[in-house]
């Protein structure tokens, strides 16, 4: 059984899985990481573990994970099933890698734009020929709320809404319209770009805000809140069997 981590700067996401099957998914505080991790030990038969962390994890935490399993630790210099013409590789986020993976593992012989909506907003390419190029980086929906609030002196800090007009009769509907619009419009306009330079496109949306998001794109596009777990197995059963 293949344990996937992924922690982020407050909260960790963890999901066994039997092969190419997800057995289970669950979340809690970064600072129970050992306590539950232990507890997963335990419970379950893990073979093998793989971390992806935007957080700093402090060595002697990772030594005990080590401990309790083998384990890798996602980075630029892990093994994966794809081809990387990122330019500055050391700096490319493992969570991209990670996508990046899935993309190749679930969409093989095709280009792939993957639209990750979490924190931030990254949508990555990968060619039909298992080749990443990269793609953008700008601010998520949460932080386009704040934003607005703190570089401003009266703009209340607001949270997302379901029912979003096209234009605001009043400063929180307006703020509602410029956010939520605003980032649907843009990842329709990357979509159509991308879609002016490739053939057939397909279209993952993943990431905390994908099924908030999905309803507001055509049918076409695949909402998948997994994506990025499914890339870390993937990456994990390739190493293994290089092992």
């Amino acid at each position: 059984m293949n344990l996937i981590i992924d922690v982020g700067n407050t909260r960790v996401k963890v999901a066994l899985f039997e092969g190419d099957t997800i057995y289970s998914l669950d979340s809690f505080d970064l600072r129970n990481l050992l306590s539950q991790l232990q507890e997963i030990c335990n419970l379950h038969a893990v073979e093998r573990a793989i971390i992806s962390t935007v957080a700093n994890i402090e060595a002697n935490d990772l030594d005990e994970i080590k401990k309790m399993f083998p384990t890798i630790v996602l980075n630029h210099q892990t093994k994966v099933p794809f081809t990387n013409n990122y330019a500055t590789k050391n700096t490319l986020g493992v969570d991209r890698i990670a996508l990046a993976a899935a993309a190749v593992k679930n969409y093989p012989d095709k280009n792939v734009l993957v639209i990750d909506a979490g924190t931030c907003i990254t949508a990555d390419f990968v060619t039909s020929e298992g080749v990443f190029l990269g793609g953008t980086i700008s601010p998520g929906i949460l932080m386009r709320y704040r934003a607005l609030h703190h570089f401003t002196d009266k703009l209340p800090e607001l949270q997302r809404i379901e029912n979003v007009r096209l234009v605001g009769d009043s400063t929180e509907n307006s703020i509602h319209s410029g956010v939520i619009n605003g980032v649907v419009y843009e990842i329709k306009g990357i979509i159509e770009e991308h879609k002016l330079i490739y053939d057939k496109i397909t279209v993952v949306l993943t990431g905390g805000d994908a099924i908030f998001l999905a309803k507001r794109f055509k049918s076409s596009i695949f909402a998948n809140p997994i994506f990025l777990m499914e890339g870390l197995n993937y990456i994990l059963t390739q190493n293994s069997k290089n092992d």
